[in-house]
């Protein structure tokens, strides 16, 4: 982890972040890239799991860019998953304010993993979510996808 990425002052970052999956469920993988706008310094993150959904990939590249940052940072997320962003920025708020239930009253899937997120976002000064269309030609989007399909051929 260099300092150049999870130190430096002021610290704006973006972290563009993807996940995976071959078969849903299924091996899957996750990956993000951390950039300092100030510097253009980036760092890696990833990893895989056997038995996974893509919603959960998704979930878990976000959470490892986030907490691959010392706390503090004013962070701009990159994704191609409506799932997370509005998860995180429209539907959040209501699933806690029903006690984590979602449409029908089921439980919200993946709650661990929202959580953990909801966590990750709040040891930062700031973070602000942007989707961009996956496979569409946005430099940070394809790497990372790219990364995160790396990801879950690797898992076993």
């Amino acid at each position: 982890m260099t300092d150049e990425i999870t130190k430096s002052t002021p610290r704006e970052i973006t972290i563009a972040f993807d996940g995976a999956c071959k078969g849903n469920p299924g091996r899957g993988g996750y990956g993000a890239i951390l950039v300092n706008t100030r510097t253009g310094a980036e760092k890696v993150v990833k990893g895989c799991e056997a038995n996974t959904t893509n919603n959960r990939m998704e979930l878990t590249a976000a959470i490892a860019g986030l907490g691959a940052l010392s706390p503090g940072a004013v962070v701009t997320m990159l994704g191609d998953s409506q799932y997370v962003i509005k998860g995180v920025t429209e539907w959040l708020p209501g699933w806690k304010a029903k006690g984590w239930k979602a449409a029908g009253g089921k439980p919200v899937a993946n709650k661990e993993l929202w959580q953990a997120l909801e966590m990750a976002v709040a040891r930062h000064e700031s973070v602000e979510w942007v989707w961009v269309k996956g496979h569409a030609g946005h430099e940070l989007n394809e790497r990372v996808d790219e990364i995160a399909s790396g990801e879950a051929e690797r898992a076993r």
